[in-house]
């Protein structure tokens, strides 16, 4: 998994409430295991018209935010159905960092098991970045997880908090397989003496 130190991008608004998994990424996509090449079905009912084409009026589809991995989104992001694909196609399609005043818990966990930060605030600070997001690729933020703050481009911090423990596995890259092999040692000096004593 990535590491999540230090990330600044342009800020995609996404002024939605109640933003389900089932928007997020429809239910058709998630036949795969594979966690890459969900980007593309991101938001796919209000990214694409019928045809297929873009939806020109949809977020991600304008120009300042094409690129943006910081998405500041409406209270209750993530609640539906429990779908690890929600994660994994934000991550594909290059999100690092979701803001918003409440998370589903489902899909908050999922977000750190996958290298995503999921950050809350209070609905005074999410109008405050919202703001700021509204003014494109003239504005950035900079989410720095180690100081738990988000930096605005007129200066102004937020502070966030945050689990320690999920804070040491974002800033050390490490998964479920990840913090399993940091006691790697210690499990093959276990194997080592379960060995030595089938032989005694």
């Amino acid at each position: 998994m990535q590491p999540f130190t230090t990330l600044t991008s342009t800020p995609a608004p996404l002024k939605v409430i109640n933003v389900d998994t089932d928007m997020i990424i429809p239910k058709q996509y998630l036949k795969t295991i594979k966690r890459t090449g969900l980007g593309t079905a991101l938001f796919s009912e209000m990214r694409y018209k019928d045809d297929g084409s873009d939806n020109p009026d949809f977020v991600l589809n304008q120009p300042a935010y094409r690129k943006s991995e910081i998405l500041v989104a409406g209270d209750n992001f993530g609640c539906g159905s429990s779908r690890e694909h929600a994660p994994w196609a934000l991550l594909d399609f290059g999100i690092r960092c979701v803001i918003s005043t409440s998370f589903a818990d489902i899909f908050y966990n999922n977000c750190f098991k996958n290298g995503i930060l999921p950050i809350k605030v209070t609905p005074e600070e999410l109008e405050k970045l919202f703001d700021d997001a509204d003014r494109g690729s003239n504005a950035t933020l900079t989410v720095d997880l180690e100081n738990q703050t988000i930096k605005g481009p007129d200066g102004g911090t937020i502070n966030f908090e945050i689990d320690p423990f999920r804070k040491h596995c974002l800033l050390n890259g490490l998964d479920d397989i990840g913090l399993t092999m940091e006691k790697a040692p210690k499990i093959e000096a276990f194997e080592d003496k379960l060995k030595q004593r089938a032989w005694a």
